[in-house]
């Protein structure tokens, strides 16, 4: 077999193209939740805390020289900033799967067929006669 034909019936499984289809909707929800998170939740958040900007947060271990280039800093705000976004999309993705999950229907259980009347008196019979 054909190292293209093997790839085309890999890429043509419904796993791979529900897998595509899954990561190109993720990543355009990741950007929905990330303007959400920066435009609108982060200014009232940043506001209430005295108007720091989490992504401005450093920690500069060597001062910039005077033509402003050469600092050294550790940018932990963009960790916290990157760690609510985290936060903030688990929590709609836990949203959006707990929804599709309550519209799914759970199977509903078959009925226990009753047992015929004369299958029951056979086994009385048989009950009986072992006695």
């Amino acid at each position: 077999m054909s190292m293209l034909k093997e790839f085309r019936e890999f890429a043509m499984k419904g796993n791979v193209v529900d897998l595509a289809v899954g990561v190109i909707i993720g990543g355009a929800f990741g950007k929905i939740v990330t303007v959400l998170v920066e435009k609108i939740m982060m200014p009232p958040i940043g506001l209430l805390i005295g108007g720091v900007d989490f992504s401005d947060l450093r920690f500069v271990l060597k001062a910039a020289d005077a033509a402003g280039k050469g600092e050294v800093a550790i940018g932990y705000g963009e960790l916290i900033q990157t760690f609510i976004n985290f936060l903030i999309i688990a929590w709609a993705l836990f949203i959006v799967i707990k929804a599709m999950n309550r519209l799914k229907k759970a199977p509903e259980p078959t009925p226990v067929a009753a047992t015929p009347e004369d299958i029951l008196l056979l086994r009385e019979i048989r009950d009986s006669l072992r006695k």
